[in-house]
């Protein structure tokens, strides 16, 4: 099958099409950097050219564009560029694809758990309302720019947790203090964190893609934990005390509040309902299993 994807040289899209590669599959990369054969240049502000001609006939697209929501403060313009270069590539992907005179028959398109807003330690389920923070607003845009190829290829909508993975995303910045014998829990500790192994992340889009589920698919471990049994994990598979918390208010100085408490101190309890309904089998189940494996 030939699959496209859109963001495909950064961390999840890379693991992603280095799987797909390994499959016998033929991967194009949508990239603003080519830098092989197989790499074509896009950008969604691009009518026409190679990108666009790349989706005739292909398999499936995957959406995974769009600019880091956790890479520097969220300033108002920060705040713009997160939310229109996830419109404005998804919105160029499907109508690029309603204009195809053969269509992919599938659209993976990334989302996030920011959808659901923070809600505490309540279970939230593929099933559950949209929140009405930034993060949620950014979220329901972005899967409603996606939904535009509705009826023309089977939609499938990525929300994602905290994917673990030694090099690169999260992780690497929650190790980083206890190297240096400084890491403990953020805030009060007890805001729930919904991670994912990247193992289990790459495996999940590509059991999406196999089989015939649509609609929103929440790329989350079934067994989400506190920040405070977070951070204990962390330091038992590094060999590390997690003695010093860091409080909030020193967070909301340092990144800003409404970065902090989305990001950091808001948690949210998001459980795979969809996928475990479905058979799909998680490799790594628990906090621990994973991060043994990551670190050792």
């Amino acid at each position: 099958m030939r699959i496209v994807v859109a963001g495909g040289s950064g961390f999840l899209g890379g693991a992603l099409v280095r799987g797909w590669r390994g499959e016998g599959h033929e991967v194009k990369v949508l990239t603003r950097h080519p830098a092989s054969i197989d790499d074509v240049p896009w950008g969604p502000q691009l009518s026409g050219g190679a990108w666009r001609s790349t989706l005739e006939g292909a398999g499936a697209v995957v959406n995974l564009a769009g600019e880091g929501i956790a890479d520097r403060r969220w300033t108002e313009a920060r705040k713009t560029a997160i939310l229109s270069s996830r419109v404005a590539a998804t919105r160029a992907l499907a109508l690029a694809i309603r204009e195809c005179a053969q269509p992919p028959r599938i659209l993976i398109s990334a989302s996030a758990i920011g959808y659901y807003g923070p809600h505490a330690d309540e279970p939230l389920t593929e099933d559950s309302s949209p929140g009405s923070d930034f993060l949620a607003q950014v979220c329901q845009s972005w899967e409603r720019e996606a939904d535009a190829a509705a009826g023309i290829a089977r939609i499938v909508f990525l929300r994602t947790g905290v994917v673990l993975a030694r090099h690169g995303g999260a992780l690497p910045k929650m190790a980083l203090p206890f190297r240096f014998f400084v890491g403990g829990r953020l805030g009060s500790g007890r805001q729930f964190v919904s991670w994912i192994h990247l193992e289990d992340w790459v495996e999940m889009v590509r059991w999406a893609l196999r089989t015939d589920v649509s609609g929103p698919l929440n790329l989350t471990a079934p067994a989400p934990v506190t920040n405070g049994d977070f951070t204990r994990a962390l330091g038992a598979a590094m060999h590390r005390p997690a003695l010093l918390p860091v409080p909030a208010i020193a967070l909301q100085m340092m990144l800003g509040k409404e970065f902090a408490d989305a990001l950091l101190l808001g948690g949210q309890r998001v459980l795979p309902a969809r996928a475990e309904r479905l058979g799909f089998q998680f490799r790594f189940a628990t906090i621990d299993s994973a991060l043994r494996e990551i670190f050792h």
